[in-house]
């Protein structure tokens, strides 16, 4: 917006993340706000209760948070929050495409890499919108904590710092605070590879192998993240941040994070459940950010260990032997 300020901001995918974030828009009263859903059941749900029981069960939504199925919601949008799987993105911006107006700022908040390609998720959104102005949302923030109005802090990069600053005080509000950032190469990596580090994080705990391994490969977790930025051409120094440093250990160590849960199961039954009724993004990006490392001639143990077990080419036990009994050097 030339003036500074938003006049409409939806939200497009109604999960639990979504929901969240077009809950504590909406709540700070700033502008509208519409959450944008594919199933009529949801926008039945919320109308007729209050709530999105099948993503965010006994949390009230805002009065003032309005629901659609209808796209032409979007023409009307300054900003416009991708809220879908990380796997979805490129599909759902074809889509929309001839809805969302030029100029617009379309905000990524999935984390993930393109499974087929490789690529950052602003690169294939923007690809499909023919914008330049693709920001992500990424950072250490419970989609049920952002809707009960808990404190959370998170990271939006742009393609400028100023434009990062504008959307981070059009969507903050007392209790979500967005911190600013230019550097959309880092923080996206950084949330796409935390979710790979929590499912290791998961094996070590359910392997009993105690706490002491878990804050190794935290540590040593950070340290392929940053080379991996690096080489992709972003900040080594973003994964200090709110997107690499915070989010990795929220979800390395809460119960609440689906690739934790994920990686205990696998460190339990010591083989990958194929059905898990449940998206873990981290299965997904796994393999993708082991081929591009490989591609870069980055070293990236953690990430090569985690991806060998979900495609089956390595045995929990094995892998875990290869990572404790590697070389001690200096990194």
């Amino acid at each position: 917006m030339a003036d500074g300020s938003s006049k409409g901001i939806v939200v497009v995918g109604s999960g639990a993340f979504g929901t969240a974030l077009a809950a504590v828009a909406s709540a700070s009263d700033k502008v509208p706000v519409t959450l944008l859903a594919r199933r009529e059941s949801v926008i039945d749900d919320i109308k007729s209760t209050g709530r999105n029981e099948e993503a965010l069960p006994d949390i009230d939504l805002p009065q003032s948070l309005q629901v659609s199925l209808n796209q032409t919601v979007l023409q009307a949008a300054d900003i416009v929050l991708f809220a879908m799987p990380s796997q979805a993105q490129r599909e759902a911006a074809r889509s929309l495409f001839g809805f969302i107006r030029p100029g617009t700022d379309v905000v990524i908040c999935a984390k993930g890499m393109e499974r087929s390609s490789g690529r950052l998720l602003t690169d294939v959104v923007a690809e499909e919108l023919h914008l330049h102005n693709v920001a992500v949302l990424s950072g250490p923030g419970f989609a049920a904590d952002i809707a009960k109005g808990l404190p959370t802090a998170m990271a939006i990069a742009a393609e400028t710092n100023e434009r990062a600053a504008y959307l981070a005080e059009a969507l903050s509000s007392p209790t979500f605070r967005l911190y600013p950032s230019a550097d959309r190469i880092g923080v996206q990596l950084g949330g796409a590879l935390k979710n790979v580090l929590a499912i290791a994080c998961g094996i070590v705990e359910g392997a009993k192998l105690g706490d002491s391994a878990r804050a190794a490969l935290i540590s040593r977790g950070l340290a392929e993240m940053s080379r991996f930025i690096a080489a992709r051409g972003g900040e080594a120094e973003t994964v200090r941040g709110l997107s690499g440093l915070g989010d990795l250990v929220l979800t390395a160590t809460s119960h609440q994070s689906r690739n934790l849960r994920y990686g205990i199961a696998i460190g339990r039954e010591g083989s990958v459940r194929k059905e898990t009724g449940e998206l873990v993004e981290g299965a997904f990006a796994a393999s993708v950010a082991a081929a591009v490392a490989a591609e870069l001639h980055v070293e990236m143990p953690i990430t090569d260990a985690v991806a060998a077990i979900i495609d089956g080419r390595l045995d929990v036990k094995s892998a875990l032997e290869q990572l404790m009994t590697r070389p001690i050097r200096q990194e």
